[in-house]
C-alpha cells in the first residue's frame, strides 16, 4: 500500500467513542447510515436497522421527531440487542430535541449519540436555552454529540450578522464565501458554547454538510485547517443513482485523500423498491478502492469488448458478487482477514490470464472464436481448466475452498 494512505498521512483528531465505536485519532474511518422509516413503526425500524448493520454499517442515525418516535428509541435498542445487533443508535434531533430529550429521559440514555443542527435548535432568545438543554443533556448521560450544519437550514441570524460586517469592509468577500464562513463558524461556534457548557471535546463530532461538491470539499478544507475535531463528511444530498454516487465518491474522494474524515455517510436517494443497504456498500467501496480500508472482497472484471460478445463472463462477475455480498455477514464473522481477498473474473485472453494471476483467485473466461475453456488461476499460479455448463458452480466451490483454507476460523 502506497504511503500516502498511511494511518499517518490523516489529520489528527481528538477521537470519540460512540457507543464503543472510536470515531476519530488513529482509528479507521467509519461507516455510518441513516434510516428512513418513522421510526415510531418499531417492526420497520428494527428490520431497517438490522439490515444495514448487517451490510457493515457501523454507527445507525434514527430521526426522532416526535414524542411516539422517542418513546420507541429504548423498545428499538433492546429489540436490536436482543438479535445480536449491537450497532449504536444516533438519535437526529431537529426544533424539539430539547423537549423530547427532556421529557423521554429513556430515550437519551438508549441513544449511543445525539445529532444536533445549530441552525433549527432554536430562534431568537431561545435558540441559546434549547441548545444548552441539549448539550446538558448530554453531559448528563454522558453522550457524544455531532453537530451538524447543514446549507439547506443554515443559522439565517449567523449569516445576516456577517454579510452586515462584510459589507461595512472596503474589500467585501463574496456571498459564495460568506456563506461558506457562516457553515463553518456555526459549527465551530457552536462546538465552543458546547464545551463552555461542560461537554468535553472528546464527546463533540462537527460536520458541513452543503449538496455541491466543489463547495463541500471548500467548507471541509477550511474547518479542518482551523479545528482538530473529529469531523463527519458527506454531501448533505448526494441524489438517486449514478449522480449520487458520482458526486459522493468525487467529494469524498478529494477530503479524504487529504485525511479529512473520521466518519462517512453516502446520503443516496433510494431508488424505487431499492434497498436502503445501497448506502452502505457504497461507502465501503469508496474506502475500499482508495485503499483505506478491506470490507469484502474485491471482484475485479473486464468491461468486455468486440473480443467478448457472449455475455457469460458479465453473468459470472455478477453472480461472483452477489455471492460475496450474501456470504459476507457469515465469513466476516467465521474468517478474519478474508475482507483482504481479491477475485478476478476476466473474459479474454487479452489480459484475462494477467489479471487472473494477480488476484488471490482469478478466472480468464473465453472470449469470442477462443477455445472454449476457463483456466482458473490461484495466487499466481494454474490452478484448474474448467469447461462444461457448470463453470459459475465449480468457480464457486473454488472461492470456498480458498477461503477455508488460507483463512483461520476464529
Amino acid at each position: 500500500m502506497s504511503a500516502h494512505f498511511s494511518r499517518q498521512a490523516r489529520r489528527q483528531t481528538v477521537p470519540v467513542s460512540v457507543g464503543g465505536v472510536i470515531i476519530g485519532g488513529q482509528a479507521p474511518v467509519v461507516v455510518q447510515s441513516m434510516t428512513n422509516t418513522d421510526t415510531a413503526d418499531l417492526e420497520a425500524t428494527v428490520k431497517q436497522v438490522y439490515e444495514l448493520w448487517q451490510a457493515g454499517s457501523e454507527l445507525v442515525r434514527i430521526t426522532v421527531n416526535n414524542l411516539a418516535a422517542a418513546e420507541q428509541v429504548p423498545h428499538l435498542r433492546d429489540r436490536l440487542a436482543a438479535l445480536g445487533c449491537e450497532v449504536p443508535l444516533v438519535g437526529d434531533f431537529h426544533f424539539n430535541g430539547h423537549k423530547l430529550l427532556t421529557e423521554v429521559p429513556a430515550c437519551a440514555e438508549a441513544l449511543a449519540k445525539l445529532r444536533i443542527n445549530p441552525g433549527n435548535v432554536g430562534k431568537g432568545s431561545k435558540r441559546d436555552a434549547q441548545f444548552a438543554t441539549m448539550i446538558e443533556v448530554a453531559c448528563r448521560y454522558n453522550k457524544p454529540v455531532r453537530i451538524g450544519v447543514n446549507a439547506g437550514s443554515i443559522d439565517a441570524a449567523l449569516l445576516t450578522q456577517l454579510m452586515d460586517e462584510n459589507a461595512a469592509k472596503g474589500s467585501p468577500l463574496t456571498a459564495q464565501q460568506i456563506f461558506r464562513e457562516t457553515m463553518v463558524r456555526s459549527a465551530l461556534d457552536s462546538a465552543a458554547a458546547a464545551q463552555q457548557l461542560g461537554l468535553p471535546q472528546d464527546k463533540i463530532i462537527i460536520s458541513v454538510k452543503m449538496s455541491d461538491v466543489q463547495e463541500v470539499i471548500a467548507v471541509y478544507e477550511e474547518l479542518a485547517s482551523r479545528s482538530n475535531y473529529a469531523l463527519h463528511v458527506g454531501l448533505t444530498e448526494a441524489g438517486m443513482g449514478s449522480k449520487g454516487i458520482v458526486a459522493s465518491s468525487a467529494a469524498l474522494g478529494v477530503l479524504l485523500q487529504q485525511g479529512i474524515g473520521d466518519t462517512i455517510r453516502i446520503s443516496l436517494t433510494p431508488e424505487p423498491g431499492g434497498e436502503r443497504s445501497k448506502e452502505v456498500v457504497v461507502a465501503q467501496e469508496l474506502l475500499q478502492t482508495m485503499g483505506f480500508r478491506a470490507f469484502s472482497p474485491l471482484v475485479t472484471a473486464c468491461p468486455g469488448c468486440g473480443r467478448t460478445t457472449s455475455t457469460f463472463f458479465q453473468e459470472l462477475a455478477q453472480d461472483i458478487q452477489a455471492h460475496i455480498r450474501r456470504q459476507m455477514p457469515n465469513w466476516r464473522r467465521a474468517y478474519p482477514g478474508v475482507e483482504d481477498m481479491t477475485v478476478a473474473v476476466m473474459g479474454c485472453v487479452v489480459n484475462g490470464p494477467g489479471e487472473s494471476k494477480m488476484a488471490n483467485i482469478g478466472i480468464s473466461l473465453p472470449g469470442t472464436g477462443e477455445k472454449p475453456v476457463a483456466p482458473v488461476y490461484v495466487d499466481g499460479e494454474k490452478h484448474v481448466t474448467l469447461k462444461g455448463d457448470h463453470i459459475a458452480e465449480e468457480f464457486h466451490q473454488i472461492v470456498e475452498d480458498y477461503i477455508q483454507a488460507n483463512y483461520s476460523p476464529a
